[in-house]
Parts: structure tokens; sequence; C-alpha cells
């Protein structure tokens, strides 16, 4: 008997020793905080304010572009080989401007949500910094196929930034 309680103790020793040396995970769903956030919804109102009027002058340009297409599609049978060759020019600068101007503004728009985006992780990964600390974490991951609900630190982290 006394053999089987050694073993069980020993057992027991080496499963609690397995504990202690196995790490404490987190999780953080970044795109939530990129989402979600009152900073990151500051930033989209900010941005939205910021290029309205540039969307506004893209999407105008581009409705001229349309009347001014199906106008010519309109009158090209009536004119003259040399106007329509004039036209057919004309609308195709009006259309290289008009991408021009949606490649402009989209590069623009996409370099400011990366600069937010950034500012935003830099305040995030100090918070998990912090909570990671607290907690006692030896891992705190942003990318996983499945994690438990325990071990995700999310919300945490969004009340937070949210102070």
């Amino acid at each position: 008997m006394t053999m089987i309680a050694v073993s069980a103790l020993a057992v027991a020793g080496a499963h609690a020793q397995a504990q202690t040396a196995q790490g404490r995970i987190g999780f953080v769903y970044t795109e939530r905080l990129m989402t979600e956030s009152k900073l990151a919804k500051a930033a989209d109102a900010k941005m939205q304010a910021e290029f309205s009027k540039r969307q506004k002058q893209v999407d105008d340009m581009a409705q001229r572009f349309k009347s001014a297409r199906e106008k010519f599609d309109e009158e090209a049978p009536k004119l003259t080989d040399l106007d329509r060759t004039r036209r057919t020019r004309e609308l195709l600068d009006m259309e290289k401007d008009m991408q021009r101007m949606q490649r402009e503004y989209n590069e623009d728009l996409f370099q400011r949500k990366n600069e937010e985006r950034a500012a935003i992780a830099q305040k995030a990964f100090k918070l998990i910094e912090q909570v990671a600390e607290q907690e006692h974490l030896d891992v705190v991951l942003q990318e996983a196929v499945w994690t438990s609900p325990r071990i995700d630190i999310t919300d945490k982290i969004l009340k937070l930034l949210d102070k």
C-alpha cells in the first residue's frame, strides 16, 4: 500500500509541477480594437469629415463623365469624323483625370487610415503589456484559428482604451 501512496504522490507532484511550468496565455482580437473602441470611432468620424469634400468631388466628376459619355453616345452618329475623334479624346482625358483623382483619393484615405490605426495600435500595445503584467500572462496572441473565451482579454483592453 505504501508503494501505491508513494506513486500517487509522485503523480500528483508531477502534475502540479507541470501546471506551474505551463505558461499563461492571453488573446486579443486586434480588429475589434480597431473598429469598436471609442478611439477608432472618433478616428473614423475625423476621417469622414476630412475626406467627405474630396469624396464629393470624386463622385461629381464620375457623374460628369457619365453624363458626357451618355451625351456623346447619343450624338456620335450625327457628328463628323473630326468632331467624333475630338470628343472621344476629350472623354478619354476626362476618364483618365477621374481615375487619377479616384486613385489619389484612395491612396490618401488608405494612408490616413493606416496612420490612425497605428496610433490606436501603439496605445493598445502599451495597455496589453500592462494587462499581461497584471495578470501574469506569459504571452498574448493576436492571431488564432480558435481561442477559448477564458483567455480573451479584448474586452479589458477595449475598456482601458475607452477611458
